[in-house]
């Protein structure tokens, strides 16, 4: 079926075009519609992330020459995490100068309700990268009218590329992935994420419940990545306490397309924020959001 047009007289112009119905103006036969204008972003995105990789990696490479600085407790990062956020920011500027950006390093442009916004963390994971552990990664991802549209997360040194979104398979290198089958968390491992954002107290309570329900853990330094272990039947499940949004949009979309669930983390304002995350199947979900009872923020 195709995309029902109408046909429209420009005032004064003499001229007619066609106007879709779905919301979206061109001159002359072609019809841009909303998806197109997603899909263009979607495969630029693609190239984009293996750029900002590989650069990245290239100071992975070489991280002893990094200088280090301390944004917070347990909270680190170096030229490479803003020279790979700037890569990202310059480009997306050039090719969608429409847009809004919200980056882990620079924060957030002027953003507008009719916006589109992307959201990036150049490398999640800072503490693995300069310790020299293969668990970080690049994030990228893109959100219209609320809604999160799509995400990828890019592991260059484990040589791994996640991807999907709305209407979209998730895949791992172009290939489609498989959900773990778990329905209760005695049945595999379950990614925690922590961060001090939540005090000891705030947090153990809700790890305890874990522990006692028979569930069994994992965390490698980046929540962007566990997530995506999850959307790849790695990990049964996920959760978190608090997170932000720039560490977790990317691999949530992921999630989503795998046909998992998670919570609404862009409730609240939590573009902004940040918020708790939850992910899993429908029972596995289920499960961790009655163990994450009790904790409140």
């Amino acid at each position: 079926m195709g995309i029902p047009v109408v046909c429209v007289e420009l005032p004064g112009s003499g001229k007619i075009d066609e106007l879709c119905l779905c919301g979206t103006f061109k001159q002359g036969k072609t019809i841009v519609t909303d998806s197109d204008a997603i899909d263009e972003r979607y495969e630029f995105s693609l190239a984009l992330i293996r750029e900002a990789g590989d650069l990245a990696n290239r100071y992975f490479s070489n991280r002893q020459a990094l200088t280090i600085q301390s944004k917070g407790l347990q909270d680190m990062a170096s030229e490479a995490d803003l020279q790979t956020e700037l890569l990202i920011k310059q480009r997306l500027a050039a090719s969608f100068p429409q847009d809004a950006f919200l980056g882990e390093e620079t924060g957030i442009t002027a953003f507008e309700p009719n916006q589109g916004i992307w959201v990036v963390d150049p490398i999640d994971g800072t503490q693995p990268f300069i310790s020299g552990m293969t668990s970080w990664c690049v994030s990228i991802a893109f959100v219209k009218d609320g809604v999160l549209k799509f995400g990828m997360v890019y592991a260059p040194a484990r040589n791994e590329l996640f991807a999907g979104g709305e209407n979209r398979a998730a895949t791992l290198n172009d290939k489609a992935v498989e959900r773990h089958p778990a329905r209760s968390v005695r049945e595999g491992i379950v990614g925690v994420g922590y961060s001090p954002r939540v005090t000891p107290d705030e947090f153990l309570p809700m790890f305890e419940r874990l522990l006692k329900a028979g569930g069994m853990f994992s965390r490698e330094g980046s929540g962007a990545l566990t997530l995506c272990y999850v959307a790849s039947g790695r990990l049964i499940g996920y959760i978190e306490p608090h997170i932000n949004s720039w560490d977790c949009l990317g691999a949530i979309a992921i999630i989503r397309a795998a046909g998992l669930k998670t919570n609404d983390f862009l409730a609240n304002d939590g573009l902004r924020r940040g918020n708790p995350v939850i992910a899993g199947n429908e029972d596995i979900f289920a499960e961790l959001a009655k163990i994450s009872m009790g904790y409140n923020r």
